[in-house]
């Protein structure tokens, strides 16, 4: 079941579940979370910004041309505000944190700090310190690809579960990647009213932030 968080004429939000694709992909092309929300809806939509496959949380689709074009120029102007659940291997000692690291996507899929790469910007605060790990939330203030991941991993806190960016072994020992987008702040494409998507973590994370304070 997928959590509806604001339909109408111009626009379906809602809380993507982890381990599921924004979009078809090249091995999997039948299931995705934009089919399954079409066959819900019996309409045609269209994307407009992608979440990662093991991430969870806010994702917005448009229901028409119109909507689309506004929204997506949103998004590529930055004038959105996203919000995010991390937790990191590491206890992060500053309440207060970020990067302005450059970011270059490679060949590998991955991207990673390079002076020569593209202008980018990541600020984090502590939501809770456990004995191995730290909490965070995170606002990304550009869309650069994996850009949290990235950050968080050159700063020497990879996110927990992550088989990118941190330990294999390690991350294989979590059933998730541990990134959950909490909140999107952006204009409604019709009447530019500000409207705000929020999505609670999913048990999955809770679980998981349990865990690792045991």
């Amino acid at each position: 079941m997928i959590d509806v968080l604001h339909d109408d004429a111009a626009l379906l939000a809602v809380a993507k579940p982890e381990g599921l694709a924004t979009v078809p992909e090249r091995d999997a092309p039948a299931d995705c979370l934009r089919a399954r929300l079409e066959q819900m809806a019996g309409a045609r939509l269209l994307t407009v910004h992608r979440l990662d496959k093991p991430v969870s949380g806010v994702i917005v689709f448009a229901r028409t041309a119109e909507a689309h074009r506004a929204l997506s120029g949103q998004f590529e102007r930055h004038e959105t505000s996203k919000t995010y659940l991390a937790l990191v291997h590491g206890v992060v000692g500053p309440d207060e944190g970020g990067s302005d690291a450059p970011l270059r996507e490679f060949g590998s899929g991955r991207s990673g700090v390079d002076p020569a790469g593209r202008p980018c910007r990541t600020r984090w605060r502590v939501l809770l310190r456990l004995p191995d790990c730290t909490l965070l939330e995170v606002v990304p203030h550009t869309g650069r690809r994996h850009q949290i991941r990235a950050h968080l991993h050159a700063a020497g806190h990879p996110l927990v579960g992550d088989p990118q960016y941190g330990d294999r072994v390690e991350a294989a020992r979590w059933p998730r990647l541990m990134l959950h987008a909490a909140r999107l702040q952006l204009r409604h494409p019709v009447d530019g009213a500000t409207l705000i998507l929020q999505a609670p973590a999913p048990e999955s994370f809770e679980a998981v932030v349990r865990a690792a304070g045991a």
